[in-house]
């Protein structure tokens, strides 16, 4: 056998001289010309079963004229080299495996949540597997569907994880190695979901705003480059400033949790550092998880905090710019009830015209049910507005959530993909499925933060160029009462509201979907029940004494705090009382108790599924810095 495999190692190394001076790698590249390429694969055949070391061998096929390489075919084969060779590296199940598998499966698979029956916060649990059978059989990933799942066809409903954000080929054979090599585990570590980051949405924008403005081409302090992926991983002066796996290692994390006063500080004091620690957790979390930096990916510098609450104020412009364009209607005489439909999609919601008007904010302190935040009463006046005729679908919210899933699944057409929506903020995948089971087709969105849903309706003012923001507390009120002045639109009876709205009493422990219910008398759905609303408005304990002597056109608190802000109208979890026209509840850190990253996610409200949204659209479209401020009310970190 030995001879064997000196007379094919010599034969291939007739055919390309350099594979002999690469046997010591764990990867070897075998480069020949035209129809040598197939005697390669034969005289390579043999050896599959030869006992020895792991290399995997790549083919590639050269062609002189186009001066290109042509990729033929791969093995990993077990030979037996006369050369002495170097032991393959041993993966490190903390610094490459445990970041993959705490980021992309704990959020499904942790005791909180065990999909499949399948629980992965110990090799051991991994081990004994679900519903399915056995996720992890030590030594053989092909048995082993921890890893056989994460290398389907990226369109296969099996695919891990889902709703189309697969691994990096590189994440995939790390996971293939380590089950290969036994899959060491020390039995000590235990598991917990961690925050996924993406480079695009996350990790791109840290850069571009705290890094590249002094190291890029024609300016890179330190010889460090960090606005291309080949130039940034090679480091500087000062060594590697990237070291996958290894955030401790990495100058890009460790340079921002300085002092502020240490000379190493990026960015320095005086370049207004050092860095929010969500920003920096960021740079640890994407590389300990591999730091994947997708190719074709070119940096640039970009200010930070040019607007409102951190608002890219060019993006806000633009489509600004856009929607005044598209103004077709400026006189509320003219206002019409109108469907929108979304882009490259069948996907159409419905607005409902709203004329100006004086109202009476709040209630009596004779309705049953008054709680203090509800007065006094204040006399308000506000302008004509749309609002929508049904809370906001996950028909409508996925398309923002999953652009690419949701793409491929609608089959969109050409016009779907729009510059200016792409380049809004968009949530990051969610740790668990957020309908929680209740039904997505017709059904209400859910559990997103005030932050999302603003986000949101800046993706829906690009997809249309019509202004969407969430209603203020007044605007909500208003088309709520509908022009009535009783606890309920239809009545101070709340014996009789199951006619009427989904409630704690008819609506079977979850949500219904919407427009099933009868409307109030403009129109509108599901505004006493269904799911509670998020509206823009700070909320304020003390009520409306603020109005009293205040500004009461068109009022709006602008939130200074995460913490509490206005959500209205009740659910399918609540009873009549809670459900009042001028019924209020404030937010609460509570409502992301379950969820288990850190820091919380800015995205989704774990333990708030009764809150959904819906928009409105004013006839006016006030100026590019107020749109912001609508858009970006205060950071929604905790």
């Amino acid at each position: 056998m030995e001879a064997k495999t000196k007379t094919n190692l010599a034969q291939l190394h007739g055919f390309c001289p350099f594979f002999m001076n690469q046997i010591g790698q764990p990867r070897v590249q075998v480069c020949v010309k035209g129809k040598k390429a197939k005697a390669c694969l034969r005289i390579l055949q043999p050896m599959v079963d030869n006992p020895g070391r792991n290399l995997h061998i790549e083919i590639i096929r050269s062609s002189m004229k186009s001066k290109t390489l042509q990729y033929i075919g791969a093995g990993s084969l077990v030979m037996s080299l006369l050369v002495p060779a170097q032991a393959q590296e041993k993966v490190d199940f903390l610094r490459h495996i445990k970041p993959i598998l705490e980021s992309t499966c704990l959020s499904c698979h942790n005791p909180d949540n065990i999909k499949g029956e399948l629980l992965m916060n110990t090799r051991a649990n991994v081990i004994k597997g679900g519903e399915y059978g056995t996720a992890l059989v030590p030594g053989d990933p092909d048995e082993s569907s921890l890893y056989t799942l994460t290398i389907l066809d990226p369109d296969d409903d099996d695919i891990m994880p889902p709703k189309g954000d697969p691994l990096s080929k590189e994440q995939t054979d790390l996971l293939k190695v380590w089950i290969e090599q036994g899959a060491d585990w020390p039995e000590e570590v235990e598991l917990k979901p961690a925050m996924r980051v993406d480079f695009v949405q996350d990790v791109q924008p840290v850069l571009e705003q705290n890094c590249v403005g002094c190291h890029r081409e024609g300016h890179a302090d330190g010889n460090l480059r960090l606005d291309q992926r080949k130039l940034a991983f090679e480091g500087g002066k000062s060594g590697k400033a990237i070291i996958p796996g290894r955030s401790g290692l990495s100058s890009l994390y460790t340079f921002t949790i300085l002092p502020e006063d240490h000379e190493d500080l990026m960015p320095p004091a005086k370049k207004d550092g050092p860095m929010a620690k969500d920003k920096s957790d960021i740079l640890r979390f994407w590389i300990d998880q591999g730091a994947q930096w997708p190719d074709g990916i070119t940096l640039v510098p970009r200010k930070a905090e040019t607007g409102p609450s951190g608002a890219n104020m060019e993006l806000v412009n633009a489509m600004h710019q856009r929607i005044l364009e598209k103004a077709d209607v400026t006189d509320a005489s003219k206002m019409t009830d109108y469907t929108e439909t979304l882009a490259g999609t069948s996907v159409t919601f419905d607005m409902v015209a709203i004329q100006g008007g004086v109202f009476k904010m709040g209630s009596p302190e004779s309705e049953s049910g008054r709680r203090e935040d509800e007065g006094p009463q204040v006399d308000i006046t506000l302008s004509p507005f749309w609002i929508g005729k049904h809370e906001v679908t996950w028909n409508e919210y996925e398309l923002f959530m999953y652009p690419e899933e949701m793409a491929r699944l609608l089959n969109a057409g050409d016009d779907y993909h729009d510059p200016l929506a792409d380049a809004v903020s968009k949530p990051t995948k969610p740790y668990v499925e957020m309908s929680f089971g209740m039904g997505k087709d017709g059904y209400p969105a859910i559990s997103m933060t005030q932050h999302a849903a603003s986000k949101y309706c800046q993706w829906l003012s690009a997809k249309t160029g019509h202004f969407y923001r969430l209603p203020t507390e007044a605007e909500w009120e208003y088309a709520c009462r509908a022009g009535t002045t009783t606890a309920f639109w239809f009545g101070d009876d709340g014996e009789k509201i199951g006619d009427y709205e989904w409630y704690a009493d008819n609506a079977d422990f979850k949500y219904q979907k919407v427009g099933t219910k009868k409307p109030n008398p403009w129109g509108l759905y599901d505004m006493h029940g269904n799911v509670a609303e998020w509206v823009i408005d700070a909320y304020d304990a003390a009520g409306y004494q603020s109005l009293e002597n205040g500004d009461r056109a068109n009022p709006f608190r602008f939130s200074d705090k995460l913490y509490p802000r206005t959500v209205r109208g009740g659910s399918w979890d609540d009873y009549p009382e809670a459900m009042r026209s001028a019924a209020r509840r404030a937010s609460d850190a509570q409502w992301k108790m379950q969820d288990p990253q850190l820091p919380k996610s800015i995205w989704y409200l774990t333990d708030a599924q009764f809150l959904g949204i819906r928009v409105v659209r004013p006839l006016e479209t006030p100026s590019a810095e107020t749109i912001a401020r609508y858009w970006n009310n205060l950071n929604e970190r905790d």
